[in-house]
């Protein structure tokens, strides 16, 4: 008799929830569900140029996409990208929130400076990138030459360009994930490491084994979205290389993007987009059943 009468409490509680929860479902609806089922509708069709579906192909634009030379090359490509600017990015937040958490005087000048980017749109970080890779007149190319350092082409040659949108892409997240890792610092409670600094640890044993334990929730979040963004890094890449040179940075994203609105394959890219989606709902899962086993919540 009691599961009865929770059982009707509950479906009344969600009954009078029903209207606020409304809008946000419609919304989910309108720009993620939808959108999403549209997708996995259109990769299984060859579509015309206006992107409506024409001939059923089944699961072939998958097995075509597997056997692509041309994909498998984007699908590594885009792993190098995610390598070179998640743990470096991850790494270089966390050095920067450990340096500007101390209260000095005029730390919150450079504060302000350091989580500046987060104010930067990407087209904007994409130009000040292209102004700074610019061999004719960049300062970077001027300091290097300065210090006996031969011309670099920052944006021409296939490894170089790589390591280029990889920089601007980690200094365009910098901003965000040094103010969350600063925030996680700033939450510590200042009891434990008084307490950690009494007992004779150095700065060193209270950082591995006092601070990085309690920041591990901050951290693992910030890698989770850390590596969420990077495969979904666009703007940079096209802005500054356009997916070159030589194929050198054309990721996923990038592929999809020019199948879709250049060769006007919707079919094919539709199915590379459910391939980048599954590729990052693994990736997802994996960091929450492996990574998360290191975090300590409190």
């Amino acid at each position: 008799m009691n599961a009865v009468v929770r059982a009707r409490r509950r479906g009344r509680e969600l009954w009078s929830a029903g209207p606020f929860l409304a809008p946000s479902l419609l919304l989910f609806a309108l720009f993620f569900f939808y959108p999403l089922g549209k997708t996995v509708y259109l990769s299984f069709f060859l579509t015309n140029a206006k992107g409506e579906a024409k001939s059923f192909v089944g699961w072939q634009q998958y097995a075509e996409l597997f056997a692509s030379p041309d994909f498998q090359h984007s699908l590594w490509t885009t792993l190098l990208f995610v390598l070179l600017t998640v743990l470096p990015g991850l790494l270089l937040a966390l050095l920067l929130a450990l340096l500007v958490e101390k209260p000095l005087r005029g730390m919150a000048f450079f504060r302000t400076l350091i989580i500046s980017p987060v104010t930067v749109s990407v087209a904007t970080a994409s130009t000040i990138g292209l102004l700074l890779f610019n061999p004719s007149i960049s300062l970077l190319t001027y300091g290097l030459k300065f210090f006996g350092v031969p011309d670099i082409a920052w944006l021409t040659d296939p490894f170089w360009a790589m390591i280029s949108v990889s920089l601007v892409t980690v200094w365009m997240g910098l901003g965000f994930h040094t103010i969350l890792l600063l925030g996680g610092l700033q939450a510590i409670p200042q009891e434990l490491l008084e307490s950690a600094k009494i007992d004779g640890a150095g700065y060193l044993k209270r950082l591995r084994h006092v601070v990085l334990p309690l920041l591990s929730p901050t951290l693992f979040f910030v890698l989770v979205v850390s590596v969420i963004g990077a495969f979904q890094s666009f703007g940079q890449i096209n802005i500054l290389t356009a997916g070159g040179p030589s194929r050198s940075t054309h990721v996923l994203v990038y592929s999809i993007y020019r199948d879709a609105f250049f060769n006007f394959q919707f079919g094919s890219a539709s199915a590379q987009a459910i391939v980048l989606f599954a590729i990052l709902l693994l990736l997802t899962l994996l960091q929450f059943t492996v990574v998360e086993r290191k975090v300590h919540y409190q």
